[in-house]
């Protein structure tokens, strides 16, 4: 016999195995003595409103059954040796998961990505860290896996009209993630699993006669009679199939260069800029636990999301928490010499000191600069690259980051020094609104931060320091494609996909993203 059950109950029952067993027990009046009982948790969400923290579950019981799988995922794939190729660029969430979706459906994926595998790029990641020197092709962005490969891995998305969230996450738990990932209702899963992940997905391709090529950079694309036959790599050798899916992520900013001079169509889009704020773990845990000290072993490291109307000259818009690492470290993310770029992680566990989150505003086409819209539909991309720059040269010109005290960024005060950071170059103490941040920019989030910190009584602090810039949380620009085809609106056989095209935002929405590409190819193509 199987019944469904809701609970709410302490951190200490509902996250302890044995515990919750007998408060299951408890609450249906059944005695794991007299009958075979097993307990399945469905979905786990923490309640941190009141003063004492909840945890409301939704459980399975099985009485004298032996519960089904909880996945119907499997790492089996048919075999597409000699199936008719399609051309993936791009080995990130949209692009591997484009690629599995492909061999179901009968075709070939060559996937062509122009980073390293991620065992070899480790090695250019930690010349970033160390030696300040990065590498344009393989970075925290560029290379197997993208820029997921090394985040907080964090699978929540709203995007549930986009495609299957649950395949999703039974692909992973298939390729080796924690089955945990389809019960907390704000999932990850640690960026110091996710190199494993990605590994046992690209396995899965390659046993299935699917083709992966690292190093391999997309130079032009080969279009005729209004198609994309095929693409040119390297030296020259071109590679053709049935058609092109387009995965490059939001930094590939070559590609949109190369797209818009072959006079393939593309479009400015409105992104964010902002900022990462980091806190100590514990500050940020006692003010969303309500607790005095640390919060204790049974709750995990707390987030927050937190959103701000802003008003300047007259334009109301949005300043948002983004990317929330609870636990985490910050990262170099830039994706060229020259530039200075942040982004947050966390391992599985969560365990780091210290809190980071990006806080950034939108950017609407009409906040650019006049003087951006020479650069037409890469107005916006140019507007973003010139931030970076300018926050590299402030910083002095290394992978050293600019950053200010919270309180002082919000009093127009200079930091006369910094707290310890988790950003492993380091930081310099720099004026972000003078030397970094346009006016527009920096006055939102001086904004924004005032009315985080009545939201949260002890968010507003100099204990805590942001760090620039954040910049990448989104593409700067837009492939168009057809709502029904997917296809480019103008060229045939091209598939714009993922976060690069503008059309996802997070390892979930762009894998399922991904899998939509493939299926409206092989459904027109194939």
């Amino acid at each position: 016999m199987k019944k469904e059950i809701q609970l709410r109950l302490n951190p200490e029952v509902a996250f302890d195995e044995k515990q919750f067993v007998e408060a299951v027990c408890r609450a249906e009046g059944l005695s794991q003595a007299a009958d075979r009982i097993e307990v399945r948790t469905l979905k786990r969400s923490i309640d941190a409103r009141g003063r004492k923290v909840k945890v409301n579950v939704s459980a399975e019981i099985y009485i004298n059954e032996t519960p089904p799988s909880r996945i119907t995922a499997t790492k089996d794939y048919p075999n597409v040796h000699h199936a008719d190729p399609v051309i993936i660029v791009g080995a990130g969430p949209a692009g591997l998961f484009a690629a599995l979706r492909v061999i179901e459906l009968g075709g070939k994926p060559i996937v062509l990505e122009r980073g390293k595998d991620v065992r070899t790029r480790r090695r250019d990641l930690a010349a970033i860290n160390k030696d300040h020197v990065v590498n344009p092709e393989s970075n925290y962005c560029f290379g197997e896996g993208g820029a997921g490969t090394y985040s907080d891995g964090k699978l929540y998305t709203r995007s549930k009209k986009r495609g299957d969230v649950r395949r999703i996450l039974e692909i992973m738990v298939a390729h080796g993630a924690r089955e945990e990932i389809l019960v907390d209702a704000h999932p990850h899963i640690g960026t110091n699993k996710l190199p494993q992940l990605v590994s046992d997905l690209r396995e899965s391709i390659l046993r299935a006669g699917g083709e992966i090529h690292f190093d391999t950079k997309v130079v032009d694309f080969i279009v005729s009679d209004g198609q994309m036959k095929g693409v040119v790599i390297g030296e020259g050798e071109k590679i053709t199939g049935l058609g092109v899916i387009l995965a490059t992520g939001h930094s590939a900013r070559d590609i949109f260069q190369l797209l818009h001079k072959k006079a393939i169509l593309v479009e400015a889009k409105p992104f964010a800029l902002g900022v990462r704020v980091e806190h100590d773990q514990q500050l940020i845990d006692q003010i969303q636990y309500h607790c005095s000290g640390e919060r204790g072993a049974y709750l995990p490291a707390s987030s927050y999301a937190l959103v701000q109307q802003t008003d300047f000259d007259g334009k109301q818009r949005g300043v948002f928490s983004f990317c929330m690492c609870p636990g985490g470290f910050i990262v170099p993310a830039a994706t060229s010499p020259g530039e200075l770029v942040v982004n947050g992680m966390s391992p599985s566990r969560r365990d780091s000191k210290y809190a980071n989150s990006g806080i950034v505003s939108a950017v609407e086409l009409e906040d650019i600069p006049l003087e951006y819209q020479q650069y037409g539909p890469l107005s916006a991309m140019m507007f973003q690259a010139d931030i970076e720059q300018a926050a590299w040269k402030a910083a002095g010109a290394t992978q050293v980051a600019p950053a200010q005290r919270l309180e002082d960024f919000v009093n127009g005060k200079d930091s006369q020094s910094l707290l310890d950071t988790s950003y492993q170059p380091g930081l310099t103490a720099v004026n972000m609104t003078k030397e970094v941040l346009p006016d527009f920019i920096a006055s939102r989030l001086r904004q924004a931060f005032k009315g985080f910190g009545r939201k949260m009584k002890g968010y507003l602090t100099n204990d805590a320091q942001i760090i620039g810039v954040e910049s990448r949380t989104s593409s700067p620009v837009r492939i168009p494609r057809d709502r029904e085809s997917f296809e480019h609106t103008e060229i045939n056989r091209c598939f714009p996909c993922g976060e690069g095209a503008g059309y996802a935002g997070g390892i979930v929405s762009a894998a399922m993203d991904g899998e939509r590409c493939a299926e409206k190819l092989m459904e027109k193509y194939g």
